[in-house]
């Protein structure tokens, strides 16, 4: 079978692991950094043409955008997992109703948050404690991106669905279409050129609205115009109509991964809290440092989406002797990248932070030593991303949860808070690596020890027999697992 991507998307169960592995990972990581730039395009144009109030409500909107795309990214996930194992098995039609559901349910759920979000927006915005003056920018804002979100949600689902066939390419050029539109339509909508009202901050969220249902739009056009593997014709077109069973398999599984981004957004909000003790100096260079964290685990958040993607695959397929080259392929290549992001950003990260702090100000200082402190510990992030990319793809999605409420709760933010009266600041910074290395901990011996092959997200055909830690040389032929 070949690799080369096709109307079918890719094989991934031959060929050389670590070519499909990076021909996966770098086109994941393209799409990852054209999202992060996506939305700091909007907040650029708001800032600059609008003034601070106005930046401060996208950013307050962007937290409840956040938190609302973390109930369905999981379901997104799930479905991506889905379509691998299928496409593995050969099965296309099967790989299509796990799509078509998933696209069903995304629309009905995304629209009825949208709907309820749009309502309860001034109620929400209270909740996280928006200024005064801010409130009324915050409102206008939120209410015309929810516009938007059941396409993006649904957008989002389909490059997902793509991943998981093996098709990690097309995903990056309407981004680069979303990211190039919103750039281009946020000074429009927000000044009213030519026979454009001017809407102020209302228009970027307009110009989102109108570059995601384009884009949307684009999608299904290029996705029927090349017949790709996963489009719906005739009596397929009922697959939109998830079945109860799928429905709950989607949920099941997908509502614990989502979780995984509510934990960790709670703890990074708690963790602003104990931040915010230690005055201004020490704001502004935890969140200078923690614009340089965000691309630096950017590589091995892709390499765990493209594990995930290629041992689903190989799962379904029964190919069990690949899985643990999946795992080791990806461990090699996200420590490669991961560790070189590192090294640079500990001998050039006084550069980058010059970017958002004035250069050899108090601010500047400390943010270098927050990298100092913190950098290494994101290598041991992005392999602990990738051995839970594995588990993930037969199923396991309660242990990585699990491991993430431990390693960010009560590892990181307890150190962070009981040591704070010994080591000052020095323990906010020390808490991120522990915590680090508490997760990789976990999931390296549940990854060896536990029952994750045993686990089942849909019908598996030549499951491995529970228990077993090295699969590397399973016959293709073994007996039914539990589910």
């Amino acid at each position: 079978m070949s690799t080369s991507a096709g109307k079918a998307g890719t094989d991934l169960t031959a060929g050389p692991i670590g070519r499909g592995l990076i021909g996966m990972a770098v086109p994941t990581l393209a799409t990852s950094m054209l999202q992060s730039l996506q939305g700091s395009v909007n907040a650029m144009w708001v800032g600059r043409l609008l003034g601070a109030d106005a930046l401060a409500a996208s950013y307050t909107v962007n937290i409840v955008l956040f938190l609302m795309s973390s109930l369905v990214f999981g379901v997104g996930v799930a479905a991506m997992i889905l379509v691998g194992q299928s496409k593995g098995r050969g099965d296309l039609d099967e790989a299509r109703r796990a799509m078509g559901g998933a696209v069903g349910l995304f629309a009905v759920v995304s629209t009825a948050l949208a709907a309820s979000a749009w309502v309860l927006a001034p109620l929400l915005l209270d909740v996280l404690g928006t200024p005064g003056p801010v409130k009324p920018l915050a409102v206008a804002y939120l209410r015309a991106v929810l516009v938007s979100t059941p396409a993006a949600f649904v957008l989002l689902l389909i490059m997902m669905g793509l991943r998981g066939a093996g098709d990690a390419v097309t995903p990056v050029w309407f981004m680069v279409a979303l990211v190039v539109g919103d750039a281009l339509l946020n000074p429009v909508f927000i000044q009213g050129w030519g026979p454009v009202p001017r809407l102020g901050i209302a228009g970027s969220g307009v110009a989102t609205v109108v570059s995601t249902y384009v884009g949307l739009a684009a999608m299904l056009c290029t996705i029927y115009a090349r017949d790709l593997s996963l489009r719906l014709r005739g009596r397929e077109l009922l697959y939109l109509r998830p079945s109860l069973a799928l429905s709950r398999t989607l949920a099941a599984k997908g509502l614990p991964i989502g979780m995984q981004m509510v934990v960790a957004s709670t703890a990074a909000l708690a963790m602003t809290g104990l931040v915010n003790a230690h005055g201004a100096t020490a704001v502004a260079a935890f969140g200078a440092a923690s614009q340089l964290w965000t691309y630096i685990q950017m590589p091995g958040t892709a390499v765990g989406a493209a594990v995930s993607a290629m041992a689903a695959q190989n799962i379904g397929a029964g190919r069990w002797d690949r899985v643990g080259e999946v795992a080791r392929a990806g461990l090699l290549l996200g420590l490669a990248v991961t560790a070189s992001l590192v090294v640079a950003a500990l001998v050039a990260g006084h550069l980058a932070i010059g970017i958002f702090l004035p250069a050899g100000g108090p601010a500047a200082t400390v943010a270098q030593h927050i990298l100092l402190v913190t950098g290494w510990g994101f290598v041991l992030f992005s392999a602990s991303t990738i051995l839970s990319g594995v588990v993930r793809a037969n199923g396991a999605v309660m242990a990585p949860l699990v491991i993430a409420a431990v390693s960010m709760l009560p590892v990181r933010l307890g150190f962070a808070a009981l040591l704070q009266p010994h080591l000052g600041t020095d323990a906010l910074w020390w808490s991120f690596p522990l915590g680090f290395a508490a997760a990789l901990l976990l999931t390296g011996l549940y990854y060896r020890f536990g029952r994750w092959r045993a686990s089942r997200i849909g019908p598996v055909r030549n499951p491995p027999p529970p228990g077993r830690a090295d699969l590397a040389r399973e016959p293709r032929d073994m007996k039914p697992g539990l589910s």
